[in-house]
């Protein structure tokens, strides 16, 4: 059977699902589950699932929709009605079995979950700013010598301490809604510089907003964020076409820091239990490393570190 082309394809689809976003309306949910559908079944190939590669020429990326469908068991005209964004009355059973066929991440298998069959939320979308509660934020003072903030929806920071601004920059010079990490790492020069891997950094942002807005596609301020940045930054235009998505978890950064040099920075990020939907996140060093040894030196120099930050002040004399 010859390969047939098929109707929604690369970026120009992309944009059309954000143009929602684009006016502060919300991002489209159908397309958003089409997109992602379409892109994951691209990353496949015929080799990657146990099918045979028969050598032709292929029109369309990846899987064909009707190998994809074999693999799930379900009909063509079913997963075809899917892809173009038609999750009604989808079981759970369908879209573990399409999850299993697109060998989707946890991370991927939540995503298609939230898209395809999304959560009646009673409470309408807030432009409320997000609060912190009292104790959290004196957790966070009596955290000594580990840079940690609190981030919420959409990559908000909404609260940190002293060693966080001497890692990452002073954000309470900061309007409150530039504190907001997507917005530092696409649109502040310095935090290129900042991180070492800057574009792995980069695409990791994209994805987390991407998991957010599978949660809460009715969200106007991340769509208001989703498309401020697709019209100021062609970089996050091109990873937010990806559709990839992924969970803050833990892993290591690379920091290069304007008064210490650089710093290898174990993550750790932690789901706060209150429904709010925030999370602490701690960075720390290898105990007797020369980055403990770094952090060490940036807690003793007090406000002078936190007024340097990724500024690239220089550094006090001592």
């Amino acid at each position: 059977m010859d390969d047939k082309p098929e109707s929604v394809t690369g970026p120009a689809a992309s944009t059309a699902s954000a143009t929602g976003a684009e006016t502060g309306g919300g991002l489209d949910r159908r397309a958003e589950l089409s997109e992602f559908l379409r892109t994951r079944r691209a990353r496949l190939k015929p080799e990657d699932v146990g099918l045979p590669d028969f050598g032709r020429h292929r029109r369309v990326p990846g899987l064909r929709r009707e190998e994809l469908a074999q693999l799930a068991g379900v009909s063509v005209a079913y997963y075809t009605r899917l892809e173009q964004g038609n999750g009604r009355n989808v079981s759970a059973e369908v879209l573990d079995a399409i999850a299993r066929a697109l060998r989707l991440s946890d991370a991927e298998h939540a995503h298609l979950t939230h898209l395809a069959k999304p959560k009646q939320n009673k409470k309408k979308p807030t432009a409320r700013p997000e609060q912190v509660r009292p104790a959290l934020a004196q957790l966070l003072d009596s955290i000594d010598g580990v840079p940690a903030y609190i981030a919420g929806r959409r990559s908000d920071i909404l609260a940190w301490n002293r060693m966080a601004a001497a890692v990452f920059g002073d954000w309470s010079e900061l309007p409150a809604q530039e504190r907001n990490w997507a917005r530092l790492v696409f649109l502040k020069p310095e935090y290129r510089d900042l991180f070492v891997e800057w574009d792995q950094k980069a695409s990791d942002m994209v994805a987390y907003l991407r998991m957010d807005a599978g949660c809460h596609p009715d969200d106007p301020r991340l769509s208001a964020l989703v498309g401020e940045l697709s019209v100021k930054s062609e970089e996050f235009r091109q990873l937010w076409a990806t559709h990839d998505v992924k969970e803050k978890t833990y892993g290591v950064k690379n920091i290069r820091h304007p008064l210490v040099g650089e710093l290898t920075l174990n993550f750790e990020s932690f789901r706060l239990s209150d429904g709010t939907e925030q999370s602490l996140i701690t960075y720390h060093a290898e105990p007797g490393s020369p980055s403990a040894e770094a952090l060490r030196l940036l807690a003793s120099w007090g406000a002078d570190a936190t007024k340097a930050g990724a500024t690239g002040r220089s550094a006090p004399s001592v």
